[in-house]
């Protein structure tokens, strides 16, 4: 199901070994993964210090892009649930004193984004 899952667009826990592989050239000393989930081919993880969000781009994956947001720069975020017409749940994050969101992240499902938020929550709340 972890797979079918990802192809549906369903935020999918990944190991935190796995993670700190891929990121081992990216995360500083000290800093701990804390929790991770796989959407299709992108990665949103949270450590003791930031959120990463990994952008895997292009057909073949190779173009990534590294999207690092301390906690203490996130001043609001929401999550806005699907209804009966609309499939797909949103996270948006906004960054110090932006207009529009920073980043939008979609769901097809609710399963995950709310364990998600409850994460962000914890860590932009404890910061």
């Amino acid at each position: 199901m972890g797979l079918f899952d990802g192809l549906l667009g369903n935020a999918s826990e990944v190991k935190h070994s796995n993670v700190e592989k891929e990121l081992a050239s990216i995360l500083i000393p000290d800093e701990q993964i804390d929790l991770a989930f796989k959407l299709v081919r992108d990665l949103i993880v949270f450590t003791n210090l930031r959120l990463i969000i990994v952008d895997k781009q292009g057909m073949s994956g190779k173009k990534t892009e590294y999207k690092s947001i301390p906690y203490g720069s996130i001043s609001r975020f929401s999550v806005e649930t699907s209804g009966h017409f609309d499939l797909e749940s949103e996270l948006k994050i906004w960054i110090s004193s932006g207009i529009e969101p920073a980043e939008v992240l979609q769901f097809r499902k609710d399963s995950n984004v709310t364990t998600i938020q409850q994460a962000l929550a914890m860590a932009v709340l404890n910061n």
